[in-house]
């Protein structure tokens, strides 16, 4: 029950983002985007009694783009900003797999029992998958509305990675399976 409050935690600045846009604009969406942001870390800490950092990472890179969007009332840098945070994790783990280093793992090994090399394949998985989300949201902001961007967004980019999520869940629990053996 804890991870669904955290992820509506996680979803509620989405929302926020859109009710605002399809009623206020982009830039008034973009200031509560920042706010529901800023208000749902400490809730996560709260639920999780320990430091979020993906929603500190993403907190920050909002504030940041948001900042911008607003100081030069440009909704460019908003919506640059999913590029730049699925670009960023896509190099971060696969940095870390250069390295030796399975992030993926550290983030997700209380959740997931599985061999080091399951983790490294959900690591290539994952990075590709923050790379194609890039693709997409470059390709739908600069050919689309903006009315139409926040839409994909939010009812595109989530059940997109609650798809990918999902269809990843047949590599773990066939290893979870191997593990018991």
């Amino acid at each position: 029950m804890k991870a669904y409050i955290k992820l509506f935690f996680e979803v509620v600045p989405l929302i926020v983002f859109f009710i605002i846009n399809s009623y206020h604009g982009i830039f008034k969406a973009t200031l509560f985007f920042m706010i529901a942001s800023v208000i749902s870390i400490p809730i996560a800490w709260y639920i999780d009694k320990k430091v979020p950092w993906m929603p500190i990472i993403t907190g920050i890179l909002i504030l940041f783009f948001g900042g911008l969007t607003l100081l030069f009332q440009d909704d460019d840098f908003i919506k640059l900003k999913p590029t730049i945070i699925n670009i960023l994790f896509s190099v971060l783990l696969l940095g870390g797999l250069r390295f030796n280093k399975l992030f993926l793992k550290m983030a997700m090994s209380k959740a997931f029992d599985l061999e080091e090399r399951i983790w490294k394949v959900l690591t290539i998985r994952w990075s590709l998958f923050f790379l194609l989300l890039a693709t997409l949201n470059e390709l739908v902001w600069r050919t689309q509305s903006t009315d139409f961007w926040v839409s994909f967004k939010v009812f595109g980019i989530f059940p997109l990675t609650i798809m990918f999520a999902l269809l990843q869940l047949p590599l773990i629990t066939k290893d979870k399976k191997k593990n018991k053996k």
